[in-house]
């Protein structure tokens, strides 16, 4: 298992530490972002980690899948990023693996799982938990789960997100400016010669 788009994600958070390092909190959450600037403009990107959340994940045996703008760095996207949103299934033995997913990283207040999408907080890390029972325009979300891509944190642990085509397809669903911006660059990713399975681990 490939463990490049990990280290990726891995110089993604240390560039997004680095560019916001001198920045002031302005009380701007992940939620209240904007559809151009995304979540980086918030404080979600301050001291912004998802590590400890994505390997807490993977040690309560969740399936499930990042998506959104992490999903999109792990492809190689060039944009940053203040939070991580997750894909998964609904179920109730899901709910319990993400349940304690969420526990072991410091979750206080646990979300109602049987919404459709729930915001979370837990340290290092906020965003959104999402399932396919959320409307994505058009879009039928729920093969995305079973054909999500894998990679290996140098610290062991698996990262599960959403493929590039479906990402892609997500990002068109949903349309809003940073949307079809980030959209569009993944489709350069995608075509661009020389890319291939060894950089963006397709199966």
């Amino acid at each position: 298992m490939s463990r490049a788009a990990a280290l990726r994600l891995r110089q993604a958070i240390a560039r997004t530490g680095d560019a916001t390092r001198d920045r002031v909190p302005v009380g701007r959450r992940p939620e209240e972002a904007d559809d151009l600037l995304g979540t980086f403009a918030t404080d979600g990107a301050l001291g912004f980690d998802p590590f400890p959340f994505l390997q807490a994940i993977h040690d309560a045996g969740s399936r499930a899948v990042v998506i959104g703008q992490v999903a999109g760095i792990l492809h190689g996207s060039t944009e940053l990023t203040g939070d991580l949103d997750l894909l998964w299934d609904g179920t109730p033995d899901e709910a319990h693996a993400v349940r304690d997913a969420l526990a072991r990283c410091g979750c206080t207040e646990l979300p109602d799982l049987g919404r459709a999408q729930v915001g979370y907080q837990v340290t290092g890390a906020a965003g959104d938990l999402c399932t396919p029972a959320l409307r994505w325009g058009a879009l039928d979300v729920t093969p995305c789960l079973a054909a999500a891509e894998t990679t290996r944190d140098p610290e062991g642990f698996v990262i599960r997100y959403a493929a590039l085509d479906d990402l892609i397809r997500m990002r068109r669903a949903l349309g809003r400016p940073k949307d079809h911006r980030r959209a569009d660059e993944l489709v350069r990713l995608r075509d661009r010669p020389g890319s291939g399975e060894s950089e963006y681990g397709r199966p």
